[in-house]
């Protein structure tokens, strides 16, 4: 007969342990849910790793149990948890519900004690059964209970890494056997119950004596045995009456009343589609999958027939049946009435197959169409002719696609050039949530619609060294695919268009960020020339540097090692070269080597300057200097891709390759930006806004000093430190400059006290002083603080002043670390996301002029780095194209201080600056 398992899960011990060890993630409504998120890794692990036949979970009621009234001290020490722990409980039994787990607690005892007579219970009255108990907790105090008919499923570390623990286990880690646990508590006591055992017999004592006495009652009746030293024997004759209380507390009550049928726990089929709606509240999206029968839920819910076979990469002549109302559009008769059908839409989801990501060098296959729910069609390229262009470019039917850049710039390299762009799924979910980046079209599909679409992986297969191109799989597959995209994208923008505020569509959704799409897909197809001579003669000398570096690092060290390699990195520097790892942070593997540890090391020792110095060479000749040739074109010009929904702010980022990071203010950061040129003929044009950010704080808060500043033209960190340190001017270093501009800085950050001693090298009571005193000279920005923080509480976001905002739910927290990182994010976001809006009106502003002023060829638009706009221009033109860019970045805003740019000239970059 095979033995069944009932699962009894210590619901208290692992809601702890989850919420102390993941961060405080937040659910939709911005309530803290990282207890939740834990407790339900581990019951699916669980559910996955024994398949239970029963399953029951125990709680405590409250803190008044019997244990508390015999000894007032018992877990007295234990401080009050954060409101954000105890209010996840009910979330908690609301899953279990969805479950179908019955909970079990009783009156005046704690969860063990619950848990203890469960599984007594089924070891009695159900062994007719054939049934085990496996007990999953985190909490080791239950080993107590482990027998030939119970284990113990806990956590080893994390919410990840579990370990049984069976009676062998037991003896194994404690040296004596699980019934002889509570014995040895009442010897050694329990710091975190706060049993207090028999004071001054430690673990290896009391380990020693269960070892040799088996029991408290046998120890006691040998308390004489020469075995035991005269001081042991003092203790525990002095504390018998203590340790006994202690062994009453640690002892799992066994016979609680309680009402229990082992048949009541059985596991029945749940409702699986209140639990997926469960995790997509919560953003759990990474455990959908993982709920049993989720899978089949959500492609049955959605009705979709495709069922990938277990080699779908393979090219078949089997006939593939495509889901119903999904059409593949692949002869005249089938065109010539979907065609029909298009020009009836005054608005429509389209998106494009390729047969690579790259859009500038990729083959179309095929545009999929949808206008209506559940409702799709597949045109292949070979149709997509002159009366599709027509309507394409015709500006009064409006366009949805989800990443509408690439869609765009797929058509616009076909020679379509499409008009009336209107929604972007994509940036609509990034407008609503943009301090997540799951805005992919997959993850939406799953958290707004609770729908699991078909991964590109079941069309080309999943290892990428084996995976084949798109436009070899058979064409129905690749049509299904296809109209699912367009399809989900259509629900998408009905649900998304109606929780997007009017005022965000009208403003930064409609003004900025559809707009900016053409904008962006210009300057990527533009691209920007490389000097590759310059930066192949680069990565020669810096190899150089390199390995000089290293030998310099092996005289000191006595060993040649992996300079690169955490782990040996840190054997050389803790463990060979005593360094004192005091301050520093701790990972996983032990003391951590990450730049900023490192960087707290400056000065304790010569090898430490080496070590930087050498991952700082490193990163750059291998992210740039020797990746950046290898990527251009055949006119050596290199094309980023310009990102959208990455940064909460609003600001752009860039990808393949990733310009935003080159470093500004380091001299071989300075030396890269010389190999981005100008091709024959032009000049590059940089033009950066100048302190705009600090222009915007003194604007939002109308701080009357700050203001009379930026209008006579000051330097604001000079004057900052003048009034700071009641000097003049010309009386301020360059030292004192610099700590007024970190907090200059800092305050836009909401940077405390701390934060501001780190970054500048002062003590933390130097620090304190200069905000003080800096509030005292800029009142007008304290109040504005104060204030953004109190409207953020009430409205519940953040909001630039062009109207972009950021949620932030947590400001109203109890949790302090996540209400004051949310204090923070209030403070910066108008700060930084307006500073973001700017660039971004300004750059569609000047693509208008530009398009209005030049001929085609005169001024290219290049990149777009922080608070920097790069341009390629023609020799001729460079001085009306500085006059007319000037002009319009700076009157692209009014602010109460005047908007002032920078604008260099040259022949490459690094000139420009």
């Amino acid at each position: 007969m095979k033995q069944k398992k009932f699962i009894i899960i210590d619901a208290n011990s692992l809601i702890h342990r989850a919420f102390h060890a993941l961060p405080p993630l937040t659910a939709r409504d911005g309530e803290v849910v990282n207890a939740v998120y834990g407790f339900a890794t581990i019951f699916l692990k669980a559910l996955k790793d024994f398949k239970p036949d029963y399953i029951a979970c125990c709680f405590d009621v409250d803190k008044n149990t019997f244990r508390k009234k015999k000894y007032k001290e018992y877990k007295a020490h234990r401080k009050e948890q954060p409101s954000e722990l105890y209010h996840q409980f009910p979330l908690i039994k609301q899953l279990l519900e969805a479950f179908k787990v019955p909970i079990y607690e009783k009156q005046g005892f704690e969860a063990d004690d619950v848990i203890g007579t469960l599984s007594k219970i089924i070891n009695k009255k159900y062994k007719d059964k054939n049934v085990k108990n496996i007990i999953v907790t985190g909490d080791l105090d239950i080993l107590q209970l482990v027998d030939d008919n119970t284990e113990v499923y806990t956590l080893k570390r994390g919410i990840s890494d579990t370990i049984i623990y069976d009676e062998k286990a037991v003896k194994e880690k404690f040296g004596f056997n699980p019934n002889q646990v509570v014995d040895y508590k009442a010897l050694r006591g329990d710091p975190s119950d706060n049993i207090p055992g028999v004071p001054g017999v430690g673990e290896k004592t009391a380990t020693n004596l269960i070892k040799e006495f088996k029991n408290l009652d046998n120890l006691y009746k040998n308390i004489n045995n020469k075995k035991i030293k005269s001081g042991v024997v003092e203790k525990l004759t002095k504390n018998k009456k203590q340790a006994y209380l202690s062994q009453m507390l640690a002892t799992i009550v066994r016979d609680v009343k309680i009402d229990f049928n082992v048949e009541d726990a059985k596991v029945e089929p749940f409702n699986t589609e209140q639990v997926i709606e469960l995790f997509q509240a919560w953003k759990f999206n990474s455990l959908i999958t993982k709920i049993p029968q989720a899978e089949k839920i959500m492609h049955e819910k959605q009705g979709t027939l495709f069922q990938p076979t277990a080699n779908s990469q393979q090219i078949t002549d089997k006939k593939f049946k495509m889901k119903e109302n999904y059409y593949l559009i692949d002869n005249e008769e089938k065109f010539k009435n979907f065609l029909n059908k298009l020009k009836q839409q005054k608005e429509f989801v389209f998106d494009t197959e390729t047969d690579g990501l790259d859009v500038f060098n990729s083959k179309l296959l095929g545009v999929s169409f949808s206008w209506k729910k559940d409702e799709a069609y597949y045109l292949i390229s070979k149709f997509l002719n002159k009366k599709i262009k027509i309507i394409f470019e015709d500006e009064n039917i409006k366009k949805i696609a989800h990443n509408l850049k690439f869609d765009y710039e797929v058509l616009q390299t076909f020679g379509i050039e499409v008009k009336g762009l209107y929604f972007d799924t994509m940036i609509a979910s990034y407008l609503l949530n943009p301090g997540t980046r799951q805005h992919g079209l997959d993850a939406l599909a799953f958290t707004e619609l609770g729908y699991k679409m078909q991964p590109i992986t079941d069309l080309i297969g999943e290892k990428k060294s084996e995976q084949i191109n798109l436009s070899e799989v058979q064409i129905e597959k690749v049509a299904n695919y296809s109209c699912e995209d367009a399809d989900i994208t259509w629900q998408l923008y009905e649900k998304l268009s109606e929780k997007l505020d009017d005022a965000i569509i009208n403003g930064v959704l409609n003004k900025i960020e559809i707009p900016l799409i053409k904008v962006l897909a210009e300057m990527e197809k533009n691209g920007v020339k490389i000097d590759i001579k310059f930066l192949n003669k680069m990565s020669q000398e810096l190899e150089s540097r390199i390995k000089n570096l290293e030998t310099n690092i092996y005289k000191i060290s006595g060993h040649e090692f992996n300079v690169a390699s955490p782990k040996q990195l840190k054997e050389i520097l803790f463990d060979k070269l005593k360094i004192s790892t005091q301050g520093l942070n701790k990972t996983k593997t032990g003391v951590s080597t990450a730049a900023g540890e490192l960087d707290k090391l400056k000065g304790k020792h010569k090898i430490i300057d080496l070590i930087l110095e050498f991952r700082e060479l490193s990163k750059l000749k291998n992210t740039y200097i020797d990746p950046l040739p290898k990527l251009v074109d055949k006119n050596d010009r290199v094309h980023t891709s310009f990102n959208q929904t990455i940064t909460a702010t609003g600001r752009l980022s860039s990808s393949s390759p990733n310009l935003q990071n080159i470093p500004i203010r380091t001299e071989l950061g300075r030396e890269i930006r010389k190999a981005f040129i100008a091709k024959k003929g032009y000049s590059i044009l940089a033009i950066d806004y100048s302190q705009i950010e600090l222009r915007i704080i003194a604007s939002l808060a109308n701080d009357k000093k700050m203001i009379k500043a930026f209008e006579n033209k000051a330097d604001i960190h000079t004057q900052t430190a003048a009034e700071i340190f009641d000097i003049k001017p010309e009386e301020v270093s360059k030292e004192i400059r610099r700590q007024a501009k970190a907090v200059n800085f800092g305050v836009i950050y909401g940077l405390g006290a701390r934060g501001l001693a780190q970054g500048t090298g002062i003590s933390y009571d130097e620090a304190q002083n200069f905000i003080e005193k800096y509030f005292e000279i800029y009142d007008g920005i304290k109040i504005y603080i104060e204030e953004t923080i109190a409207l953020t509480r009430e409205l519940g976001y953040a909001e630039t002043l062009l109207g972009r905002r950021r949620y932030l739910p947590e400001i109203n927290a109890h949790h302090p670390q996540l209400r004051s990182q949310a204090e923070r994010m209030s403070i910066n976001h108008p700060v930084q996301g307006t500073a973001a809006d700017l660039m971004k009106l300004a750059m569609i502003n000047l693509h208008k002029k530009i398009n209005q002023e030049f001929a085609p060829d005169q001024i290219k638009m290049l990149l777009q780095v922080h608070d920097e706009l790069v341009f390629e221009v023609k020799d001729d033109l460079v001085k009306h194209a500085k006059k007319i860019i000037q002009y319009e970045m700076e009157n692209v805003y009014k602010l109460r201080v005047p908007i002032e740019v920078e604008i260099g000239v040259g022949k490459n970059w690094g000139e420009a600056k």
